[in-house]
C-alpha cells in the first residue's frame, strides 16, 4: 500500500498527489537559512572542524597506519606519507624509496604464479588517490614518476589467453606476466590502465584515460586506447651539477 501511494506521488496523478510531489521536492531542496552576521562564527567553525579532522588524521596515520604498512613492506625510505591503510592481498614484495607519497587508497593485489612478485617504488614519486597494482611479477616505478588519481597497472591479463583455461578457472600461464617499469620524471594521467610488458620512458606523459599496451619512448605525449605518440621530444628537466655527477 505505502509503494502505491509513493508511486502515485511521483506520477503526480491527481492535484492532489501533484501538490505531495511539490511538498516533497520544497522539503528536499531547502536549505537552513543563515543569517549574514553568522558567517565569521561559522567560518570559524568551519576552520576549527578542519584542523580537527586533520590532526586526528595526521595521529591515525602516526601510530597506526604508517607503522602497519612499514612492516608490511620490505623497505621504505625516509619521509615517507600515506593517508589511507593500502589494501593487500598477496605475498607481494614490496620496496618504496624516499620522499614518496600515497595521496589517498592504493591498493596491490598479487597471485601465486610466482614466488617473489615485487612493486618497487623510486624516490620522489607521488601515487594519487584509487591507484591499483596487478603485480604477480615485478613492476617498477622509478624515480620522480607522478601517478594520478584511478592509474591502474597490471603486468597480468589476470586470466589465461587459452579459452579452455579460462574456462576451467585456471590462472594465467607464466609466459602471459610481464614485467612492467615506468621510468623517472614520467607523468601518468588520470585513469590510465597500463598493460602487461608495458616499458613507459623516461619523461613520457600519458594522457587521461589512455590504455597503453605498448612501448612509450622517452619525453612524448601519448594517448588514447591504445595509447599512441602525438607529441615528440618534450622539454627535458634541467638536472643539477650534483644529478649529473651522480
Amino acid at each position: 500500500m505505502l509503494d502505491s501511494f509513493l508511486l502515485k506521488i511521483r506520477r503526480a496523478e491527481t492535484p492532489f498527489y501533484r501538490r505531495l510531489k511539490s511538498i516533497a521536492s520544497g522539503i528536499r531542496t531547502c536549505v537552513l537559512p543563515v543569517p549574514r552576521f553568522l558567517h565569521p562564527v561559522l567560518r570559524v567553525l568551519f576552520e576549527l572542524q578542519q584542523r580537527i579532522r586533520v590532526g586526528f588524521l595526521w595521529l591515525l596515520t602516526f601510530f597506526y597506519i604508517e607503522p602497519l604498512f612499514r612492516g608490511r613492506c620490505e623497505s621504505i625510505g625516509k619521509r615517507f606519507r600515506v593517508w589511507r591503510m593500502p589494501y593487500i592481498t598477496g605475498h607481494t614484495k614490496i620496496y618504496i624509496g624516499d620522499d614518496v607519497n600515497f595521496f589517498g587508497q592504493v591498493d596491490i593485489f598479487s597471485g601465486r604464479l610466482f614466488d617473489e612478485p615485487k612493486l618497487i617504488i623510486g624516490n620522489r614519486v607521488d601515487l594519487g588517490h584509487g591507484t591499483l597494482f596487478i603485480v604477480n611479477k615485478e613492476i617498477v616505478i622509478e624515480d620522480d614518476v607522478n601517478v594520478a588519481a584511478g592509474v591502474r597497472f597490471f603486468d597480468t591479463d589476470a586470466h589465461p589467453r587459452d579459452t579452455a583455461d579460462r574456462i576451467a578457472d585456471l590462472p594465467p600461464r607464466p609466459e602471459e606476466v610481464k614485467p612492467v617499469r615506468i621510468g623517472r620524471y614520467a607523468w601518468i594521467g588520470h585513469n590510465v590502465f597500463v598493460m602487461k610488458g608495458v616499458t613507459i620512458g623516461e619523461g613520457a606523459v600519458i594522457g587521461v584515460n589512455s590504455v597503453v599496451v605498448s612501448d612509450i619512448p622517452a619525453y612524448c605525449v601519448a594517448m588514447g586506447n591504445p595509447a599512441r605518440v602525438v607529441v615528440k621530444n618534450v622539454s627535458k628537466p634541467v638536472e643539477s651539477a650534483e644529478t649529473q655527477a651522480q
